[in-house]
Parts: structure tokens; sequence; C-alpha cells
């Protein structure tokens, strides 16, 4: 029993004791050494008028490594960027735009797409298959690409390595996003710095597998091809894949990492130096990830939830996303309703083996359910925590060294009035 009674107090302080040689510093996707990036304002949504319009550029060319929706219904700029990362060779910029998907739009949408990366491509003077590109906005309507076209001189000659023009870019992505999402983070590895930062887009449609939102990280540290896929890979595993919104995987879902090695050096595979820029990767990715589910739409409340105990890491990701994702578990933490008993059902259906009488939940620090059963003395402390604006469910389902996270946010009726008239 006194495992069961200290174990999540145990976890946190393991994590808070654990020195890593990386730092947050204040930035986003120009940070690193040689990224530049802009932003225009193309007219893409009709009625706005507002930078809609995105450019991240590399002065070098950079390693590629990429994740895509696992939605079957993609659209046309993830099936262009898809080729270009399994092409496997250097790229130089990544072109994005809100307003519009350009998804189901059929022919006519991958010809836009197509357009869009010629075009960027020939006034940087690179090849097309260098360009990147990923959308985001309304799915269904036709891509009004000459807009882009036409938008395109003055977001080239806008480009910068500066705060604002980052800013600006970050700005342009959003949709019904309220607030900018940017990050950075240093790593000290042999006497060199080596920098990675990241800006993302996302507040609904966001569902764990892949990762549900548009996302550019960038790195000036020298890495290889498959270097760069498996960091990243293992990054967005424990990070982008930990969140869900309301259950809605998109058609547009991407994260692209870019790696033009500017900061010198050498990083071998599987090295102490690998695995601390590693550590800076996943901080950044971390960071845009619970950003992303604290602007979840309509909401009011992040909701962290923190599986241990579990068989293996990838049972407790099932557990920590079923219960993140739980429509119950999200209004109780919206009306601030300790209802402990909903967050053991949801894990209960996570399609995992798990015994319901060692279960021990913390909501904030206070047990409130100890062996399945309710612990009262808990309660009172626990709704005073679901009063906050961070929300954090702490569950013990058993010895087992698997742990997880999973991120999310309390729903809202505001949620049903921002959907009910997304496209008007």
């Amino acid at each position: 029993m006194a495992r069961r009674s200290t174990s999540a107090r145990a976890r946190r302080a393991r994590g808070s004791s654990h020195s890593r040689p990386t730092r947050a510093v204040a930035g986003g996707v120009t940070s690193p050494r040689g990224f530049r990036a802009a932003s225009a304002e193309a007219g893409i949504k009709p009625g706005s008028r507002r930078p809609d319009l995105a450019l991240v550029l590399s002065d070098a060319p950079a390693v590629v490594a990429g994740m895509f929706t696992t939605n079957r219904v993609q659209a046309a700029p993830v099936v262009w960027s898809r080729r270009i990362v399994a092409r496997r060779g250097a790229v130089r910029a990544v072109l994005l735009n809100s307003g519009n998907a350009n998804a189901c739009t059929g022919p006519s949408g991958d010809r836009a797409t197509r357009a869009s990366a010629g075009a960027v491509a020939r006034l940087l003077g690179v090849h097309a298959a260098e360009i990147l590109v990923a959308s985001t906005g309304v799915i269904g309507v036709p891509f009004p690409v000459e807009r882009l076209l036409g938008a395109l001189p003055a977001l080239v000659g806008g480009l910068g390595s500066g705060r604002s023009a980052a800013r600006g870019a970050a700005r342009a992505i959003l949709t019904t996003d309220t607030v900018l999402k940017e990050r950075a983070a240093r790593a000290r590895v042999a006497g060199r710095d080596y920098t990675i930062g990241g800006v993302a887009k996302g507040a609904g449609m966001i569902h764990p597998d892949m990762a549900t939102m548009l996302a550019v990280v960038t790195t000036d540290a020298p890495l290889g091809r498959a270097q760069a896929r498996r960091l990243l890979r293992a990054a967005v595993d424990r990070t982008f894949n930990a969140l869900t919104v309301d259950g809605d995987t998109s058609t547009n879902d991407c994260v692209l990492f870019l790696a033009n090695g500017l900061a010198g050096g050498r990083i071998p595979p599987g090295s102490a130096a690998e695995h601390v820029l590693a550590q800076a990767l996943e901080s950044v990715c971390a960071r845009l990830a619970e950003a992303i589910a604290a602007d979840g739409e309509g909401a009011r409340k992040l909701l962290i939830v923190r599986v241990e105990g579990a068989r293996s890491d990838r049972d407790a990701r099932h557990i920590a996303r079923t219960v993140a994702a739980s429509m119950l578990v999200k209004t109780a933490v919206h009306g601030g309703d300790p209802n402990w008993g909903r967050v053991l059902a949801a894990a209960g259906r996570a399609g995992v083996r798990i015994d319901p009488g060692v279960l021990d939940l913390w909501i904030g620090g206070a047990l409130v359910a100890r062996g399945g059963a309710a612990h009262p003395p808990g309660e009172r402390a626990a709704a005073r925590h679901l009063r906050g604006r961070r929300i954090v469910l702490d569950l013990c389902v058993g010895n087992g060294p698997g742990r997880a996270v999973g991120l999310g946010s309390d729903l809202s009726a505001d949620y049903v009035r921002i959907n009910a008239h997304y496209r008007s």
C-alpha cells in the first residue's frame, strides 16, 4: 500500500531532479543559425484582411524528416511534402498557408500545390522538389492559387531572421487559434551550442496518431537523414502524439523537421551528444504540444494526464490518451467536478489489461481514489485544484515500468459554437 500512496510524488521528484544540459530560450523557428521566415497577406480566405501566408527558409540545403497524418483522406500539400521527404533529398523551404486546407479539391488542388512550390522555387533560385508545402483551413473549397501566387514576391522579399519575422510567420498560420505557438531550446554539446526552434498551429481537429496540427521545427545541428527521422519520430511519439482536443484527426497534419548543420561539428548516431540534442528536440515539441492543448477550441483549462505503473510505455500511452480524450472527463474538468470514477472508467476502456483493484488517482496532488475505490479526504483539495487553469491527473495502474503523458483540454459550449459556424 505504501507504494501506491507515494508513487506519483516519487515520479514527479525523479522528473524534477533529472539534470539536462539543455535550456529553454526565447525564440522560434528562426532561432537556429541560417533560418529565415516571412509572412504576407494573400487574401486566401474571402473577406479576411490578415496575414495568411508564411515561408520558412534555410540558407543552406537542409536534411529533412517529416511525419504526416494517418487519415486516409489527405490534402494535396500532404501528398506533395510526403513525396519530397521520402525522396530523401535536401530541402530549402516550407511554404504554409491558412484559410484553405486544399483538401478534397481533386486534380486542381494537386496543380495548385505544384504551382505554388514551383513559383517559390523560381523566386529563391532552387528546384521545386526542395520546397515543402503545408496548408490549413476549410476542407473542400477550391484553392485560390492565383491569390497565393500574387503574394509570393512580397513574401520572399520580406524574409528575415529576427523575432518579428518569426512571429509574423507564426501569426499567419493561425486559424481558430487564439495565441502564437513558438518555442526554442539550446543544447550545449562538446563546447558547441546547438539550437532547436519551432512554430506550430492547432486548436481543433486534434487527436493522437501522428501529430494533429501543422508544425515546422528547425535546427542548426548536423544530422543525417536517418538520424533526423529517428529523433523526430521519438519526439513526436511522446509529445504531439499525446495530444487530443476533440477526437478528430485532420486531412492536413504534418510535422516537418529541417536540420541545416550550420552550427558545425559532428553528432554521431547513438552518442551522448545525440542524446542531449534529442532532449532539446523533445523539449521544444513538448512545449509546443502543451501550447496547442491549452489553446483547444473553446478551452478554458489545460488537462495533463500522467500515467505510471503500466506494463509498458505503449500501454501507458493508450491509457493516458483515452483519459485525456474522454468527453465525460473533459466535461467534469470544465465543471470543476472531481469525478474520479470517470477517469477510472476511461482507463478501463483503453484496450490494455489493468487490475481495477490497484488503481490510484491523484487530482492536483490530492489522492481521490485508492485501490480502485473512493478516498474521500482528497476530494475537497481536488475540487480546489480543478478551479485552476492547469489540471493535472496522476494515475497509477500497477507496478510496471511503463509511463506516459496525455495532453488535452476541457470541453465547453464554446467548442460547439466555434465549429457550428466554422465555414461561415
